[in-house]
This record gives structure tokens, sequence and C-alpha cells, in this order.
């Protein structure tokens, strides 16, 4: 088993920039591909990036020469940086591991928007 936590996910302006970290562990010696996927509201879940245990890297077009995915050699640790980003590049940001089977991060929201913020404020709910 595999499992797989994911962050650096947030809100920020456009053109601005993003790093997404994923830290695996258990059973990390048989992953042989990590990847980002990422869904919009209303669509599908989609590969944005890729990386090999021999470095090859691929990306989806949208994102090409913005995105760069990179990882450890340990393999259990892998990066998502992101530039110039866009609004259209709002989505749930998931890592993905490639081993014996698919091990998915639980997500992270990535906003990307423009205007003018507040400071923000904690919610917190418990029981």
């Amino acid at each position: 088993q595999v499992q797989l936590v994911e962050s650096g996910g947030g809100l920020v302006q456009p053109g601005g920039s993003l790093r997404l970290t994923c830290v695996a562990s258990g059973s990390t010696a048989g992953i042989y591909g990590m990847a980002w996927y990422r869904q919009a509201p209303g669509k599908q879940r989609e590969l944005v990036a890729l990386i090999r245990i021999d470095s090859s890297t691929n990306y989806a077009d949208s994102v090409k020469g913005r995105f760069a995915i990179s990882r450890n050699s340990a393999r259990n640790r892998w990066y998502l940086q992101m530039n110039t980003l866009k609004p259209e590049d709002t989505a749930v940001y998931y890592c993905n591991a490639l081993g014996n089977r698919d091990y998915w991060s639980q997500g992270t929201q990535v906003t990307v928007a423009s205007g003018d913020w507040g400071q923000g404020t904690q919610v917190t709910v418990s029981s």
C-alpha cells in the first residue's frame, strides 16, 4: 500500500505561482510513475503532468511552458511548480502514483482569481 499526502494548494492571483508537493509513504519501491491530475467543477479529471522513473515527462498542452513536474531520487516525493497561473487552472489537484495499482491523494484546491481579497478567516468545524 502507498499513502499520498499533498500540500501547497491555495488562492492566488492570475500570473502568480504555486508549488504543490506530494509525499508518498508505505511501499514506495514499486512506484514507476508519478503524476498530477486536476478536476475542475463539471469537468472530468485530467492529466496535468507525468514523470517516469527515467525522468521523462509529459504535460497537458494547456500547461506546457508554465508548469514543471519534478521528483526526488527516492521517488517518494514529487512536485508541481505552477507559474503564470490562469483562472482556467482553478481545480482540485491530485497527486497520483503508478505502481501495482493507481494511488491517489485526497486533493487540494487551487483557485486562481483576481480581485480584492480580504485577509481570510479560519472556519473550524469540530464535534
